[in-house]
């Protein structure tokens, strides 16, 4: 699918966390504000904090080494159609669209480690996409208002 890059954003919003998991209260707390300021439902907001957090928190654990400090960065748009979050940053190429969506047929016991995080940000958004740019990872995460 091609989506449109929106057109005539009516919100811009930008936050830069370290990769820190303790930071994750102010990503939510930032996510809170966007949709409490396009009006979105609960449930809606519910869905893109889960979503958001989930791509953030993989960022945060897995970009970078271990022991090495670095940035995430999250840019929010919105206009009357799309919701767009892109979160980028500078670790380690790495691209979770790739990743085989977790069987979720299988048991926790008999599932493999990993792969329900990106099942989880592709069940809740409408549109998720990965470019290796400018030396930096930038996973662009869509929904539709």
């Amino acid at each position: 699918m091609n989506y449109d890059e929106p057109q005539n954003a009516s919100l811009h919003r930008s936050l830069t966390l370290p990769n820190d998991i303790e930071t994750v209260p102010q990503l939510n707390e930032f996510i809170d504000s966007i949709a409490e300021e396009l009006g979105l439902d609960m449930s809606l907001a519910m869905s893109l904090n889960l979503a958001i957090e989930e791509a953030v928190v993989n960022v945060m654990c897995y970009a970078y080494p271990e022991g090495q400090t670095g940035e995430v960065n999250i840019y929010t748009e919105a206009n009357d159609e799309w919701l767009t979050f892109v979160i980028s940053d500078s670790g380690m190429a790495f691209d979770p669209t790739q990743t085989k969506d977790a069987d979720t047929t299988l048991s926790a016991e008999e599932r493999p480690i990993g792969g329900l995080g990106i099942f989880l940000v592709r069940q809740l958004m409408d549109s998720v996409e990965y470019e290796y740019k400018g030396q930096k990872n930038v996973l662009t995460l869509r929904k539709k208002l």
